[in-house]
């Protein structure tokens, strides 16, 4: 007897939704891969009988408040070691209900061809939250253009660069603004679902990137630990990672480059 997985994982999802009355999940996201997968998640979740609501945020601090608050039931925006920071330095209780996307990072230039073109005293822009500017300077050090203190991994900060032969200076810039800035500066790390979002430049132009090795940095589904199990979270990341309009939608937002991200789930 053939078993049609598809249709499995339908019922299985369809079941978690027993109750005729729709339930409502809101979302926070912000701009980029991640609002534009959860816009192609609606119409077949709201077919599931979950009516799911996009509440759109422009920074990585408000998706978080908004969630302790119990202003949106579920965040998608944030990886694991982000989470981790925030909860360090806020009591956050939360906790992960899924993973989703693995959005890669870059290091792009806009007016260098290469690292070995750019110029002694260059200037960098880097993420200016603890773990994202962590991630960063690791892929600097990759490049060869610093290194760090040893042992500091994603956790390291420009205070950790033990060797600048180059006497880079850093310019430190909110995440999803890093794509507006990058012709301004001769090297800077960049998000590439940010890049496609901002029309800015070609996000594939990369000097170099991170990958599966990068796992950890998988975006999660965020909720509050009492509300993590609840059927309609559950339902919304099973769909989300099941779904053929999402890797579409996840597709497009990189530009159709694989290099540009993975679907960790399915790793």
């Amino acid at each position: 007897m053939k078993i049609h997985v598809a249709g499995l994982i339908s019922a299985i999802v369809l079941g978690l939704f027993a109750p005729a009355q729709a339930e409502t999940i809101k979302v926070g996201v912000v701009p980029g891969v991640y609002a534009d997968s959860i816009e192609a998640l609606i119409p077949e979740a709201k077919a599931k009988g979950l009516d799911v609501e996009i509440v759109e945020f422009s920074d990585w601090t408000t998706p978080n408040i908004a969630l302790q608050a119990g202003d949106i039931d579920v965040n998608y925006f944030q990886h694991q070691p982000f989470l981790d920071n925030a909860t360090a330095e806020r009591g956050y209780d939360f906790t992960s209900a899924g993973i989703g996307v693995l959005a890669n990072i870059g290091l792009y230039s806009l007016k260098h061809k290469d690292f070995a073109s750019i110029p002694e005293g260059g200037v960098v822009a880097i993420a200016n939250d603890p773990v994202n500017q962590g991630r960063g300077l690791l892929l600097l050090q990759k490049a060869g253009l610093i290194k760090l203190r040893d042992g500091v991994g994603f956790k390291g900060t420009l205070d950790d660069i033990v060797e600048n032969s180059k006497n880079l200076t850093f310019s430190e810039v909110e995440g999803p603004q890093l794509a507006r800035v990058t012709g301004d500066v001769d090297l800077a790390q960049g998000y590439p679902h940010f890049i496609v979002a901002s029309k800015a430049f070609n996000p594939s132009s990369g000097l170099l990137y991170s990958g599966v090795d990068d796992k950890q940095f998988s975006i999660i589904f965020a909720a509050r630990k009492e509300k993590a199990e609840d059927a309609g979270i559950k339902g919304l990341v099973t769909l989300y990672q099941n779904s053929p309009a999402v890797r579409e939608a996840i597709k497009k937002a990189f530009a159709s480059d694989e290099k540009l991200y993975t679907l960790p789930w399915l790793q």
